[in-house]
């Protein structure tokens, strides 16, 4: 799923593409992927682009006289971006807005449809859709760490949390907790000075870091490769690779439809943690240590 460092990417290059430019037409392809029912895509046609930003992992274009229209890619949707109208690619058009300057496509690979769009009218409505987790690139460090110590939840919950933090989800939860070298499972309310002030920095660090690199990456265009895993990245997706900071092969706790990614050495003191699957089939035979996997 796409989050803050390719959400606010994103957001930048459609500023530069529609900014200041008329929504001519707004056409919905797939009923699915609209999730209100007032304003309707009628009402937004023909109105000037005032602003495109960002709440959480949601893209907003705001339009002329208080009007939004909000996306949420989820897990498989992707904007792409034609400077005139034609068809989309890499999955499905579930949405297609056209511009002065060009066509926005809305797709989503698979059978699922999970991505969204709202269309609103008024702050009051917009406000509604945003959970008010905290924007840490704006915040101190004093009120990063009063509002992390605010809950009893592993530090993986607490970042990932839309209502604490804005726009953090698996992919850079891993990298935040690798470079703040704290295990995903610490208590969020018991962490001293000295690791609550290495997670503020780590976090700011690894969300500067992929800005730029995203940045640099779409330059003038248009981002071409919106993944939750990059070759780059120390730990999220590269289970069983070697960590880059001690070489450790990089663990992984698996649940649900999410994977915590970590280094065993840097993270938990050499602990491997738990899999609550695969630890319940091996017993005795799972490996306590990173030293026992040697």
């Amino acid at each position: 799923m796409p989050e803050l460092p390719d959400v606010t990417v994103y957001a930048e290059c459609l500023e530069r593409h529609v900014g200041a430019t008329r929504l001519n037409v707004l056409r919905i392809s797939n009923p699915f992927v609209l999730r209100t029912v007032a304003p309707s895509a009628h009402e937004l046609e023909g109105r000037r682009v005032e602003r495109v930003g960002r709440i959480g992992k949601r893209i907003v274009i705001e339009l002329a006289d208080g009007f939004y229209a909000v996306f949420h890619l989820m897990i498989a949707g992707r904007l792409h971006w034609l400077q005139s109208t034609g068809r989309g690619r890499r999955g499905p058009t579930l949405a297609k807005l056209e511009f002065d300057t060009g066509t926005l496509l809305l797709t989503e690979a698979g059978s699922k449809r999970r991505a969204s769009l709202h269309l609103l009218a008024g702050t009051e409505a917009l406000r509604a859709i945003d959970p008010g987790g905290m924007e840490i690139l704006q915040a101190s460090e004093a009120s990063f760490v009063e509002r992390v110590r605010s809950v009893n939840h592993t530090l993986k919950r607490a970042l990932t949390d839309p209502h604490l933090f804005s726009g953090i989800g698996n992919a850079y939860s891993d990298e935040i907790l690798h470079r703040a070298r704290l295990s995903p499972f610490a208590r969020s309310d018991r962490l001293s000075e000295e690791e609550a002030r290495r997670l503020f920095d780590a976090a700011r660090e690894t969300l500067i870091l992929w800005i730029e690199r995203l940045r640099a990456d779409a330059a003038d265009g248009w981002p071409q490769t919106v993944t939750a895993f990059r070759p780059e990245m120390a730990v999220h997706g590269k289970f069983g690779k070697p960590c880059p900071v001690c070489g450790a092969p990089v663990q992984r706790i698996v649940y649900a439809e999410n994977e915590t990614n970590y280094c065993a050495r840097c993270q938990t003191g050499g602990k491997v943690l738990a899999d609550r699957a695969l630890s319940r089939l091996l017993h005795s035979s799972w490996p306590r240590s990173i030293d026992e996997l040697g």
